[in-house]
Parts: C-alpha cells; sequence; structure tokens
C-alpha cells in the first residue's frame, strides 16, 4: 500500500490543479461559493471515477509495461510536475503530466506503444479547440434562448445559478470519469491493483485535492485570463464538461484545464479577442508545452537517483 502514496500525491495535485475548474469561473464571478463548489466537485468526481473511469486507465495502462518501482516514480514525477506548475498558479494538463512520466520509462526501457501515444497527443490538440467551438455554439443558442424566456434580472440569475450547479456536477462526474487514469493507471499497468480499485482511489485522492489546494488555479483562470458575467461563466462550465465527456467515451484522459481555457477563449471569440489577456494566455501555453517536457526528465531523473548505489571507499 505504500507504494501507492505516489499516486495518491498525483491525485491530490491534480484536484488541486485541474479539478477546481469544472466551478472556477462559476466561483470567480460570485455566483457559487467555493466550499459548495469543492463539497459538490468532491462528490461527484467520486462518482464520476468509480462509474465510467475504466476505460481511460486501459488506454494509460497500455502505453508501456512497468515494472512496480517503475510506476511510483512515474507518478512521483507527474505529481511533482504539476505541483510546481500550481505553486505557479498555471493551470496545466495532468494527462500530459502523466504522459511525459510515461514516455519517460518508457524510453528508459526500449518499450512505448507510438499508436497510443498518437491518440492521445491528437486529442490533447483538439481538447481546447473542440471547447471552444461548443462554446461558441452554447452560447449562441442558450442565449438566445435565455433573451426570449422574458425573465426579469432576479429570476434570470436565480435559473444561472441552478445551472451553474446542476453543470458544475456535470463536470465534475467528467472530470472523475476521464481524469482517474493519469492517477493510477501506472498501477494497474505494474500488476498492483485493479481496475476498480484504481478508480476508486484515484476518485477519493482526487477530491482531497478539490477541498484543500484549489483556489489559486481558480483565479488564473476565472479573473486573469478574462473577465466572465454569470452566463458566459455558465457556458464555460458547460461546454468543459461536454468536452471531456466526450473524451471518456473514446477512452482518452485529456484536461480539463485545456478544456476551460479552450472555452474561456470561445468566450472571448464572442466578446473580442481583445477581451483576451495575451500575457497570461501566452504563459498557459508555454506552461502546456512545459508540463510533459518536464515530467519526462523528473520521471528519468528519479529512476536514475534510486538506482545509484553506495560504493564504500577501499
Amino acid at each position: 500500500m505504500f507504494h501507492l502514496l505516489g499516486g495518491i500525491f498525483l491525485g491530490w495535485s491534480l484536484g488541486a490543479n485541474d479539478a477546481a475548474n469544472v466551478f472556477g469561473t462559476a466561483v470567480t464571478s460570485r455566483m457559487v461559493r467555493f466550499w459548495t463548489a469543492a463539497a459538490l466537485g468532491a462528490l461527484f468526481v467520486v462518482a464520476g471515477a468509480v462509474i465510467s473511469g475504466q476505460a481511460g486507465i486501459r488506454t494509460l495502462a497500455g502505453l508501456t509495461h512497468m515494472r512496480l518501482d517503475q510506476a511510483v516514480t512515474a507518478s512521483l514525477a507527474a505529481a511533482l510536475t504539476v505541483t510546481l506548475m500550481t505553486l505557479l498558479s498555471q493551470p496545466v494538463s495532468t494527462s500530459q503530466a502523466v504522459v511525459g512520466a510515461i514516455i519517460g520509462i518508457g524510453l528508459l526501457n526500449g518499450q512505448l506503444n507510438l499508436t497510443g501515444l498518437g491518440k492521445v497527443v491528437t486529442c490533447w490538440v483538439g481538447t481546447p479547440l473542440g471547447a471552444a467551438a461548443i462554446t461558441l455554439v452554447l452560447y449562441r443558442s442558450l442565449g438566445y434562448l435565455l433573451n426570449r424566456s422574458r425573465l426579469n434580472m432576479f429570476q434570470s440569475d436565480a435559473l444561472i445559478r441552478a445551472c451553474m450547479l446542476v453543470a458544475g456536477s456535470y463536470g465534475a462526474y467528467a472530470l472523475g470519469a476521464n481524469n482517474v487514469a493519469n492517477v493510477t493507471a501506472v498501477f494497474v499497468a505494474a500488476g498492483m491493483i485493479t481496475v476498480f480499485s484504481a478508480t476508486l482511489i484515484g476518485g477519493i485522492s482526487i477530491a482531497l485535492g478539490i477541498v484543500t489546494f484549489s483556489r489559486p488555479v481558480m483565479e488564473t483562470v476565472g479573473k486573469k485570463l478574462v473577465t466572465l458575467d454569470p452566463f458566459s461563466s455558465l457556458m464555460v462550465v458547460l461546454a468543459l464538461g461536454i468536452t471531456v465527456h466526450i473524451y471518456t467515451l473514446v477512452g482518452v484522459p485529456v484536461s480539463t484545464s485545456q478544456a476551460v481555457i479552450g472555452g474561456v477563449l470561445g468566450i472571448g471569440l464572442v466578446k473580442g479577442v481583445n477581451t483576451v489577456n495575451r500575457r497570461t494566455l501566452k504563459n498557459i501555453l508555454l506552461a502546456w508545452v512545459m508540463t510533459p517536457l518536464i515530467a519526462c526528465f523528473f520521471s528519468m531523473a528519479i529512476n536514475f537517483v534510486s538506482h545509484l548505489q553506495y560504493v564504500p571507499p577501499i
């Protein structure tokens, strides 16, 4: 059980960095309280992991074969990478960190499933683009319906707040279903635990990250990149949930951070690109590029250090 601590640490860091994205824009727009969002997020992320998390675990577990010590190394490398980025308040992809760490182990073993890797990388590119497109469609269509509903301001606010709670819970479910593979798939690949145990342990560890250390990244996404009104925040959360759920059905773990950034940029396109903070966007894109590289380096470095042997002087 001690070996799973690396995975639990990774799950916590994933929750701290990624999971709050499903409620981040709602919280920063002051439509939902943080602790309400954290409680619902923790509950539904566990439900999603246990009910629908198996496909993604099998995809990542099939990228390379690992020994138990290598699974621990990969988890620790990914966790350190995500924690580093969280301290820098950058919303990065835990999927990229995990895959980067797995690639490091695969290079050391001389075994890497390039076909499976290509599928994962393609979905990385499609995640923010797909979320932006879905946000545009939702904003236009649902905005049209809301404008024709003839609700007064108080009724409109109450409706949007209720929809945010539902959409955020759905997004948390999709997050758990999709991203639990990032936490424990390497231990399934090493033959240490079953797929069901992996979903349960991973879901709970992600939930812990949500309730303990998720606020810093919320503020980067919800305040610093683009200013969102409550309706725009709702569209971003809905687009995130739909996007991540689609990739869950495909069986590929993707990043909620990339999905929410894509959704926020979609709002920026509706309102005009001048509303997007280009410096913040540039920093986020740089963090996305660096994440798998840093995780790969950490993975190989930890593996190297862990196999050093002390040779006493003659």
